[in-house]
């Protein structure tokens, strides 16, 4: 059941997703690591509450970072791992990767685009030596990531996050692919997962090493966690599960938007990012569907692809209205199984509860 990266152990095969802006930082990631997973921290405009976040954005979300990653380290107790959850999309990226590498964060986990030179930013801080580890969508991407890493800079993956159709937040799947997942039609994680192995089989053999791969998106339980690590993964990642917890870091507005909401209120919206997403059909995205929300009054620049003056809405504007409870003006992300998280729990309890049920399921 022990999963050992890079020379670290997690006695329970359970990660904690990255949600930002804000939902996943120091508090919950380090609940989540000192119960023996892996817990992740969010960089994704990571300072904004910060005093100066608005003059000052990048170096305030570089401080609060490296705060957080020494945080949530000492709230593990050296148990599990702490991860950073670094969106190659946003201007911040490598700067991210390079401040929590410095503070002591034990991975770096890298989506929202191919993080071809993460292991050249890795590099620049020798003193670290972290785990490092792409988001993946399929075989194809866990392929190209790996055949970079091997031939530019001799390494590859030290683990894998698959991220099926069924997730939250951004997706790596086409529109179409995502609706017809919302739609009740998502393409098999177990599918997904078969490739992935495939494709990394070669680079296991050629490097004498595992890599894990964490299955993502739709695992709704223990038992779900079970099946797919009977087939080949090393366990899964959750995300929208830990939102309704005491040490989860958005305010209670959130997490109340989140234990109101029904399957039927989940939706697939279509972010800055150049991505679909999962989120909540709050009245923000009814403004954007109906061509009715006012442009950007301003920009922090956190996106690479994102062009303020055609952009619907901005998007970390968005997101830090939700994670402040905001439920006229926020976008709440969330996983395709949002609908059926009823109640307020713990960390401890939720990691309780999908490990009971994988043991039922042996």
């Amino acid at each position: 059941m022990a999963v050992t990266i890079r020379g670290r152990t997690l006695s329970l095969p359970i990660l904690q997703g990255g949600m930002g802006i804000g939902v996943s930082l120091d508090r919950l990631a380090g609940a989540v690591a000192a119960k023996g997973g892996m817990g992740t921290i969010s960089t994704a405009a990571c300072g904004f509450q910060e005093p100066d976040f608005y003059r000052n954005t990048q170096e305030a979300n570089l401080r609060a970072l490296a705060r957080q990653v020494k945080r949530a380290k000492e709230l593990a107790r050296g148990a599990g791992m702490v991860a950073i959850n670094a969106m190659v999309a946003t201007t911040q990226y490598a700067d991210s990767v390079r401040t929590a590498l410095k503070a002591g964060v034990d991975a770096v986990v890298c989506g929202a685009g191919l993080p071809r030179d993460l292991p050249a930013i890795a590099a620049e801080v020798p003193e670290s030596d972290a785990a490092l580890a792409p988001v993946v969508s399929g075989g194809r991407s866990a392929s190209v990531i790996s055949r970079l890493w091997d031939r530019h800079f001799q390494r590859i993956p030290d683990f894998v996050v698959l991220e099926g159709p069924l997730a939250g937040g951004h997706l790596g799947f086409t529109k179409e692919e995502a609706l017809q997942a919302q739609e009740g039609s998502p393409r098999p994680l177990s599918e997904l997962l078969r490739e992935v192995l495939e494709a990394l089989a070669p680079f296991r053999e050629k490097y004498q090493r595992d890599i894990p791969v964490f299955v993502a998106g739709g695992v709704k339980d223990g038992a779900e966690m079970a099946r797919y690590m009977r087939e080949g993964a090393a366990g899964a990642q959750f995300a929208t599960r830990f939102i309704a917890t005491q040490e989860c870091d958005a305010s209670q507005g959130y997490k109340e938007a989140l234990l109101r909401a029904r399957p039927e209120d989940i939706t697939i919206v279509q972010s800055p990012v150049g991505m679909p997403g999962r989120a909540l059909h709050s009245p923000l995205i009814r403004r954007v569907e109906a061509g009715l929300q006012p442009s950007p009054k301003r920009c922090i620049d956190c996106l690479v692809p994102c062009n303020p003056k055609t952009t619907p809405y901005c998007i970390s504007g968005a997101l830090i209205a939700a994670v402040q409870g905001d439920w006229e003006n926020g976008l709440f992300f969330c996983g395709s199984n949002a609908g059926e998280i009823t109640q307020l729990s713990t960390v401890s309890q939720q990691m309780d509860q999908i490990m009971e049920e994988w043991r039922a399921a042996q």
